[in-house]
């Protein structure tokens, strides 16, 4: 049965005045009707219900994932005590899925995408459990097709081709590159076979726990030791001390460059990570003078600036691209 993680972790630093620590970017409604965080849980609810989903965040975030999430139980909201980057986040999820399905497998994503349309990410997701039962030693990640040189983005570059499910290409991982000089990035793009890296995954969970096992085994232990205390008095206590121990470590160091069986979905869907106020960009059309105007705005001598308010009150000035 395919369960779901939602990371939401995030220090609120990327939309900043706007984002804040007590209130970081998956909190807010920056494209569409509703917040990312929201927006996230919609896009999956058609293949994975909230019975099946966990949301793993900050502890002092948990108040707000239950007020915005209603359909989700509050066991289901997992507070970390610290930060420990996405191994740990995902091993956690890992291990609290296996606890009560060993045989799950686990859609993994981060809170703070923008992912379009739906029904293409879900034939996506499907083709990539599909995979996942049929290669189950596999960990699947998807791979967005780059349309300019980004040089904060991962790469993953594709191999041979393995099958074709749904239309949808699954190849074999060649290789993995973090975040390029512009050159490089430029290299990637016109080579056809780099792909960004979306930080999704699909895999079975008892299989990226024993990868944890192979390649991190005080974290794999760890987590397994939390998930083992989670129905007793003694999970806060067990959570804060094994947690804070931790190494922080992503989880494409951890186990993605290291794996021996990693393989490539070409998504289907479009994708943005929203990564700073220029996304908008990408997300809304441009006046005249190539101002994003997402507020009430009174123009006067404005180029090329984004401008973002809420409710009524009139904005007469805007956020310049150069900063």
């Amino acid at each position: 049965m395919l369960h779901a993680l939602i990371m939401a972790g995030g220090g609120g630093t990327r939309f900043w005045p706007r984002s804040r620590r007590e209130k970081p970017k998956q909190f807010l409604k920056l494209v569409g009707s509703g917040t990312l965080l929201q927006q996230a849980m919609e896009r999956i609810e058609a293949i994975v219900t909230p019975p099946r989903t966990w949301i793993i965040t900050g502890a002092s975030y948990c108040a707000e994932t239950a007020r915005q999430m209603p359909s989700l139980a509050a066991e289901h909201i997992v507070g970390e005590p610290c930060g420990r980057d996405t191994a740990a986040c995902i091993g956690l999820g890992a291990a609290l899925v296996a606890r009560d399905d060993p045989d799950a497998r686990m859609l993994v994503m981060p809170a703070d995408q923008v992912i379009e349309p739906a029904q293409e990410f879900h034939r996506a997701v499907r083709v990539a459990e599909q995979m996942a039962l049929e290669h189950p030693q596999a960990l699947i990640t998807f791979g967005i097709r780059p349309t300019f040189a980004a040089t904060g983005y991962g790469y993953v570059e594709r191999g041979a081709e393995l099958a074709q499910r749904q239309g949808v290409p699954i190849y074999r991982v060649g290789s993995f590159r973090e975040k390029p000089r512009i050159e490089l990035a430029q290299e990637f793009l016109a080579s056809g076979k780099h792909y960004w890296n979306s930080g999704i995954f699909v895999w079975r969970a008892a299989t990226i726990l024993q990868e944890l096992r192979n390649n991190q085994p005080k974290l794999a232990a760890a987590v397994e030791r939390i998930a083992a205390s989670w129905d007793t008095p003694q999970r806060e206590d067990v959570l804060t001390t094994e947690y804070a121990a931790l190494e922080k470590i992503s989880i494409d160091y951890a186990v993605m460059e290291k794996a021996a069986e990693v393989l490539v979905v070409q998504a289907p869907f479009l994708w943005d990570d929203v990564g700073s106020w220029l996304a908008l960009e990408r997300r809304h059309p441009q006046d005249a003078h190539d101002n994003t105007t997402l507020a009430n705005h009174l123009g006067i001598d404005t180029h090329n600036c984004v401008i973002v308010g809420e409710g009524e009150k009139l904005k007469a000035r805007g956020l310049e691209k150069h900063l």
